[in-house]
């Protein structure tokens, strides 16, 4: 596709002339482009049930303080993306963008000082997959789990995508932020894979890789797409897998486990790129005990794999008993937590299958913890029901990639990434659950990276810096977003500043222009 043209050149001038012609209503200004049947006001029957659906997150949907957006646009086309943008710029509202509705902010369905319209990507989310060429075209409001199904019934289980584990997360704010997953160590970041991609922009241009030009097309793989425009379709390389992979899983009392995970820490990411070994501190309720476990993808056989563990990690003493091999789409199955047997299509069900308030925090660790460290996480669990501390062993294809290849900063010298989450069920129980991940996180200060104390985009965090009213400058925004994106935070504002200087684009954690001042520079 040719985007500076937009798709039909005339057709999109034809929608901003419209829109500024007069001082017309938002609703009027979309049915220029007859988007009025996909237009959902708080009256209208649909409203609600888009409300509910674009959050995976209880945590804002039970919050009576939470803004609505004025109207949810649901666009099956490029053009009606394009209008949304155009509408919304000129009636002096701001846009959220959902796809997955994972965002652990809620910044993709919340906006706290501005009228706002959110273009919800539910309907846009088809897969196309050219087995020749070995890519796949995929838009944005697609789910992991409906890329992955769908490369493997087209490939017939030959190809894959390296992306994260969790199948009801859109794919829109997981490339854009990066995508870690359990054949990162072998294929890179889901970013890593992208090739092309389609961005509306704020002047309701469509662009493709070509015409963005190389300097936006960094900016998007990494830096997080809202600060940017709508992503509205990627591009992707896929992966060839073998037709059996091996996965284990292997749970430990606290006693057991903590030797061995402070072990890990020294073998994981210097294992061969096949083999993904990830770790779960966990405690699944009050009356459970915490527990410690292993879990593994070995793109090989298990007769591969026992030898290699026995070597490499005999502490854990892995037996083939431990071990099952199967397709890399049952892989997927089996990370998520569905039963053996389990038809494939559970991997297209849009809602997450745990649906429960939470907050989550990240780290990144440089050299290994001492086992002090870890016994702190272990006191600090029996204060809580519900919570997890998750850790993604880095090292391999991870490591061969420069800093600044894409916007993804986190490479050589990163052990591995630590995701904290803590989970409830009743309202009154957020506040104290709240306190407990912003304790557990001050204690692992010592423990983890520094200059800056790094952090994960994707596992969006609000505590490290948030602007209240959106006018964010370089400056005040470097305070999370060096954190975010290391050395790579300067070039994204430069980028952001040369495709939206008016600051259009933003939350309360977007990249914003290098020269940005004011919010009266915004485009209304």
């Amino acid at each position: 596709m040719n985007y500076y043209h937009c798709m039909t050149v005339v057709l999109c001038l034809s929608i901003i002339r419209s829109c500024d012609a007069g001082d017309g209503s938002f609703a009027e200004c979309m049915s220029v482009k007859n988007s009025s049947s996909r237009l959902h006001s708080p009256t209208a029957s649909s409203y609600s049930s888009l409300l509910q659906s674009a959050q995976q997150n209880p945590r804002w949907l039970n919050s009576t303080s939470a803004p609505r957006p004025r109207f949810i646009v649901t666009p099956t086309t490029l053009a009606e993306i394009q209008a949304a943008v155009v509408c919304s710029r000129k009636h002096g509202m701001q846009v959220r963008m959902k796809s997955g509705g994972h965002d652990y902010e809620g910044l993709s369905y919340l906006c706290y000082h501005s009228p706002f319209v959110v273009i919800d990507l539910d309907d846009f989310r088809s897969v196309s997959v050219d087995l020749e060429g070995e890519t796949a075209w995929v838009q944005s409001g697609a789910t992991v789990g409906e890329l992955y199904y769908t490369i493997a019934k087209e490939s017939g289980g030959s190809l894959g995508f390296s992306a994260g584990l969790y199948p009801s997360v859109g794919v829109g704010g997981h490339f854009s932020g990066g995508g870690i997953g359990t054949m990162m160590r072998k294929h890179g970041l889901a970013a890593d894979n992208v090739v092309d991609a389609e961005l509306v922009d704020v002047n309701g241009r469509i662009l493709d890789r070509k015409t963005m030009g190389e300097d936006l097309f960094w900016a998007i793989r990494g830096g997080g797409g809202a600060s940017f425009g709508v992503i509205a379709a990627w591009k992707v390389r896929l992966v060839r897998v073998p037709p059996l992979v091996t996965v284990f899983s292997i749970t430990l009392s606290p006693e057991q486990g903590i030797k061995l995970v402070h072990r890990w820490q020294f073998i994981a990411a210097k294992l061969p790129k096949d083999l993904f070994i990830r770790i779960l501190i966990q405690k699944l309720d009050g009356e459970s005990p915490v527990q410690v476990v292993f879990e593994s993808l070995f793109l090989g056989r298990k007769k591969e794999l026992i030898p290699l563990m026995n070597q490499r990690f005999p502490e854990l003493k892995l037996g083939a008993e431990d071990c099952t091999e199967l397709s890399w789409i049952e892989s997927v199955m089996f990370f998520t937590g569905y039963r053996k047997g389990e038809p494939l299509e559970v991997l297209l069900d849009r809602i997450t299958q745990y649906k429960m308030s939470f907050k989550g925090k990240s780290d990144f660790v440089e050299k290994p913890m001492p086992e002090i460290a870890f016994k702190g996480i272990l006191d600090k669990f029996l204060d809580r029901k519900l919570v997890f501390v998750i850790m993604d062993p880095f090292g391999g294809k991870m490591e061969e990639i420069s800093e600044d290849e894409i916007a993804f900063p986190h490479r050589k010298g990163n052990l591995y990434n630590i995701q904290y989450l803590v989970k409830w069920g009743e309202d009154r129980e957020g506040e104290a659950s709240i306190r407990w991940i912003r304790t557990l996180h001050d204690f692992m200060r010592p423990y983890v990276s520094s200059s800056p104390r790094a952090a994960y985009v994707n596992y969006r965090d609000l505590d490290l810096g948030i602007n209240q009213h959106q006018n964010t400058s370089y400056s005040h925004a470097a305070i999370w977003g060096i954190k975010y994106f290391k050395g790579n935070f300067k070039r994204l504002a430069k980028v952001k500043g040369q495709v939206d200087p008016g600051n259009y684009f933003r939350n309360e954690q977007s990249i914003p222009p290098m020269d940005f001042k004011s919010t009266s520079q915004m485009y209304v």
